[in-house]
């Protein structure tokens, strides 16, 4: 892996020069401080006048593969939907998931996510196109066993073999995960969580995504879902609880007690009408770890974190009535350095030491013209298409909004969708 020197790039204000290798930011130098780190033989120098370095953003709650879904329910009703979309996958396969992962990832490079934490079907397939594009990817073993005795041992067995397996993959990389509390079983739930905290990995589930949802638990057990999950010992600090929307204020002490890793998911819950009062604030200050994550094409339809990040913050703000909340320093946070910390990674950062996953930020454009701070125009004036470039694990993945293999990935993509007559109906 070479070298790569950023030179003359913004960094929080300044004019820097950014040093990366092996993976690592080694140093930054301001503009006419002394020089840092000797540059190796063979580095490869980027002139990054007029743009500006961010930190990767990690998309902390995905379906990747969905890229190949999108539309395929539109203006349906939550129950409707996810009925829709079980149809859809149970003509799916691993070749599927490794075209449509890749058709994520080209979408995921150009929006600015360098890593993400994907919670689908065939995951070792996902794993090898997500690390072949460059990107940083975790992934799940998705339990569902719907009550079904027989379903439950068979992905006991498929979950321990695929654990074996990702030990060759590397640290980071795989996590455990069950769908949610309404097509799996307690017995399930338990096992998995255990299974999770006895090998050391993340625990990745949907949970209290919709009113119904919540409706139906209090109704069984007499108890919220989160409260629920804590009386089974479920929820904890390697605990990734994507939506995390309908929930009280026993609820919010519960996940922040607990430190769990809560995944916001606005354009989804939008999308869907699933709700918008996230608890946002209430969640920070109990303590629990507040992220973001686009969710699957199937639901988001994009993948854009920024548009995300946005959208977070205005609805925040509008339903709040309160323009100061979800501050833009930690709606930052919430997209980088919170979601490294859920996953384990040394990323989310730009200080010397860190995993070298940047975003570089062309800055010649309409959006930029004004004087307002950085941040502001990034995240509520400009578009995604202002990342010019990425580099993550200290290598330049895309290029003048160059993504590699692009061509061939969207002809096999095309290719799997005709193999599967495009999902047989794409009639909503």
């Amino acid at each position: 892996m070479g070298a790569i020197l950023l030179k003359n790039i913004l960094l929080d204000g300044q004019q820097s020069d950014i040093y990366i290798d092996n993976g690592l930011i080694c140093s930054i130098v301001r503009t006419g401080e002394p020089a840092g780190v000797q540059e190796a033989e063979g580095t490869e120098v980027l002139d990054c006048s007029g743009k500006a370095a961010v930190p990767g953003f990690v998309n902390m709650h995905t379906h990747a593969a969905m890229s190949l879904m999108r539309g395929l329910g539109e203006d349906m009703l939550f129950n409707e939907w996810i009925d829709r979309i079980w149809n859809v996958e149970s003509g799916i396969d691993e070749e599927y998931v490794y075209w449509g992962t890749k058709v994520a990832c080209i979408e995921m490079l150009r929006t600015g996510t360098t890593a993400f934490n994907d919670h689908y079907w065939f995951s070792p397939a996902g794993r090898r196109a997500a690390e072949e594009m460059g990107l940083r990817p975790v992934v799940s073993y998705v339990v569902i066993d719907r009550n079904d005795q027989d379903e439950a041992a068979r992905e006991k067995e498929q979950l321990q073999r695929m654990y074996e397996e990702s030990l060759k993959w590397g640290p980071h990389t795989f996590a455990a995960g069950f769908h949610a509390i309404y097509s799996v079983s307690e017995e399930m739930i338990v096992w998995t969580a255990e299974f999770a905290r006895r090998h050391g990995l993340k625990l990745h589930f949907h949970l209290s995504e919709t009113e119904n949802e919540v409706r139906e638990c209090r109704n069984r057990h007499g108890l919220s879902p989160v409260q629920y999950l804590d009386r089974l010992g479920v929820l904890g600090p390697d605990a990734i609880a994507a939506h995390t929307l309908w929930i009280d204020d026993r609820d919010v002490e519960i996940l922040g007690g607990r430190g769990v890793n809560c995944v916001h998911n606005i354009n989804s819950n939008l999308k869907l009408a699933s709700g918008y009062r996230f608890m946002y604030n209430e969640l920070r200050d109990a303590g629990a770890n507040v992220c973001i994550g686009t969710d699957g094409c199937a639901s988001s339809n994009n993948m854009d974190m920024l548009e995300a990040m946005k959208t977070s913050a205005i609805v925040q703000k509008a339903w709040r009535g309160d323009p100061s909340a979800m501050p833009i320093g930690e709606l930052v946070d919430m997209a980088t350095v919170n979601g490294a910390k859920a996953l384990g990674l040394d990323t989310g950062k730009l200080v010397p030491g860190a995993g070298a996953d940047i975003l570089i930020v062309d800055t010649d454009s309409s959006f930029f013209l004004s004087d307002a701070p950085f941040l502001a125009n990034f995240i509520y004036s400009a578009h995604s298409d202002c990342i010019s470039s990425a580099v993550c694990r200290g290598r330049i993945v895309m290029r003048d909004r160059r993504v590699d293999g692009e061509e061939e990935i969207l002809a096999n993509a095309r290719g799997m969708l005709a193999k599967t007559g495009r999902h047989a109906d794409s009639k909503n």
